[in-house]
């Protein structure tokens, strides 16, 4: 049975933990290569465009020594109907090691992840999960705080398409923060689908209680309809506009898991102010995808346990 990592919900606070040790450790050591993976085949299978995602795992991966398969979906066979369980079948026969994978099918890795003989790791499926963007904002938030437990961390937009957001319902409430929702009602999750003790507030409230504000864009791509407003509204409405940035605790801070459109979801100011953490949340994004490709592939929570106690947190 190969590693995986599919989603946030098969895993326990210890394992976050240790993840985020080890990636503290990574983001301490910007730069070094390392040859963990020295000899690996990784393959990235984007069957969705990406640049933060795409490009973070290739600099993880080269960084730990793999070999490393870019993947492009307009250029190979699935482009004359070969299925992704038969194009990742090809890539193991070949004798690639793990596979990276974004998709638009919820929970397609699910489903492919007994019937491969190699390790899948969760690139964005759908509106299902994103993990790896879940662990990268995790550690940049420990990095600032100290701490997640007992933090309360405003998500605001576009609730019910977003896949950042269904790995985020899982780890923050696993790791003791308290997680507030906001945003327009025809894109907010279901009640059943949030966990205990999730609190759906107005915008401003959010924004004024919260010691994360995390805004989220608007997937239009993942929707047949758009809003019943214009861009402008939206960010009158819904946005982390300069006014409600202003309103923020002194030691709030904001997030973004990109792209961001300006002047939307977020006033343009406010990308790189003082507040924003979202260039450290790409930064990051490496040291994070790393230690999971370490991890799967090289069994390095065996390894991890002088970094685990040492991590400056």
């Amino acid at each position: 049975m190969k590693n995986h990592l599919l989603g946030m919900k098969d895993r326990s606070r210890q394992e976050i933990e240790m993840l985020l040790a080890r990636a503290a450790y990574w983001a301490n050591e910007r730069g070094v290569q390392s040859d963990a993976l020295q000899g690996k085949f990784v393959a990235n299978v984007f069957l969705e465009p990406s640049t933060r995602t795409r490009f973070s795992f290739e600099v993880a991966q080269k960084r730990l020594g793999a070999h490393v398969l870019n993947f492009a979906a307009e250029s190979s066979s699935t482009t004359k109907g070969e299925t992704v369980y038969d194009t990742l079948k090809t890539l193991e026969s070949m004798g690639v090691e793990a596979a990276v994978i974004r998709t638009s099918e919820n929970g397609l890795l699910q489903t492919l992840a007994d019937k491969v003989n190699m390790t899948l790791v969760n690139a964005g499926d759908g509106t299902n999960e994103h993990p790896t963007q879940c662990l990268l904002d995790l550690l940049t938030i420990k990095q600032h705080f100290g701490r997640i437990q007992g933090l309360k961390i405003a998500i605001i937009g576009d609730l019910r398409y977003s896949r950042v957001l269904g790995s985020h319902l899982h780890a923050l409430p696993t790791l003791g923060a308290e997680l507030m929702l906001a945003g327009p009602a025809s894109l907010m999750r279901d009640t059943a689908e949030l966990p205990p003790g999730t609190r759906v507030v107005e915008v401003d409230e959010a924004v004024r209680t919260a010691d994360v504000v995390m805004m989220l864009r608007i997937q239009l791509e993942r929707h047949a309809g758009t809003l019943d407003m214009s861009k402008e509204e939206y960010h009158q409405a819904y946005g982390l506009t300069v006014g409600r940035a202003a309103q923020m605790k002194p030691h709030a801070i904001i997030m973004h898991p990109a792209p961001f459109n300006r002047d939307v979801e977020i006033a343009s100011e406010l990308v790189e102010s003082e507040k924003s953490k979202i260039f450290t949340q790409v930064a990051n994004g490496v040291a994070v995808r790393m230690a999971v490709l370490e991890n799967l592939l090289n069994g390095g929570e065996k390894q991890w346990a002088s970094s685990f106690k040492t991590a400056n947190f």
